[in-house]
């Protein structure tokens, strides 16, 4: 298994030292190894890590929530009941975030309609509209 400089971890998963750092001080990646002379040695396993942990923000994860998901994977007993807790309560979460949007679609779909062809700024029929809300 590998061992990398924090340059080469940060060039590896496309993010800057201080994000790794941060993630070391937040308890999302495990503290390094370091050299005779102080600098930080990752491992293979924390850059995998740090790349699941962008993955799951590019998802919409808050950092709160990855370190949870990080919590459960790290634990041995009761893994598979809590990450289906997790799961399913976030499904829930992404089904309500739909349901928001799904209302503002057809808000805006609304307003839309409201807009005449010539466009008239002291008389725009969709911020009367926003107005009257």
């Amino acid at each position: 298994m590998g061992h990398y400089w924090i340059s080469e971890v940060a060039e590896k998963c496309n993010i800057n030292k201080e994000t790794i750092r941060y993630y070391e001080r937040k308890g999302l990646i495990p503290k390094p190894t370091r050299t005779d002379t102080g600098y930080r040695m990752y491992t293979e396993e924390t850059v995998r890590r740090i790349k699941f942990i962008k993955r799951m923000q590019e998802l919409g994860f808050t950092l709160a929530e990855i370190y949870k998901l990080l919590g459960i994977v790290d634990k041995d007993s009761d893994r598979c009941t809590d990450m289906y807790h997790f799961v399913v309560q976030k499904i829930e979460e992404v089904q309500s975030k739909i349901q928001d949007l799904i209302r503002i679609e057809k808000m805006l779909h609304q307003l839309k309609e409201c807009c005449p062809n010539k466009e008239n700024l002291y008389n725009c029929p969709i911020i009367e509209v926003l107005l009257e809300e």
